[in-house]
């Protein structure tokens, strides 16, 4: 299936900010608000269903001998048509 990318946005930002941006997601999912995304001239309203599927993932990429690029990505899927087939997970993040 093809991917279309609505919105992107990559910037550096501090710690602090970031836990700003997450808290924002965090405080909409947990009222079932929608979620904008919006920077520069893109914008971007989605609305996460109750139950949408939760990926946590770690990374490491560059050489197996050398330092590399670590990075933490979280991501929300849920199908447009409103279907839920996501797996129930025991996820902890400490």
């Amino acid at each position: 299936m093809p991917e279309e990318v609505l919105f992107e946005s990559e910037s550096r930002q501090s710690r602090a900010d970031i836990a700003t941006y997450l808290r924002r997601v965090a405080d909409n999912l947990e009222a079932g608000d929608p979620i904008t995304l919006s920077a520069g001239e893109q914008s971007v309203t989605m609305a996460p269903p109750a139950r949408p599927t939760f990926e946590v993932k770690a990374e490491r990429e560059g050489p197996a001998d050398a330092p590399g690029e670590l990075s933490v990505e979280f991501e929300l899927e849920w199908d447009e048509d409103g279907g839920d087939d996501g797996d129930d997970g025991d996820l902890e993040i400490q």
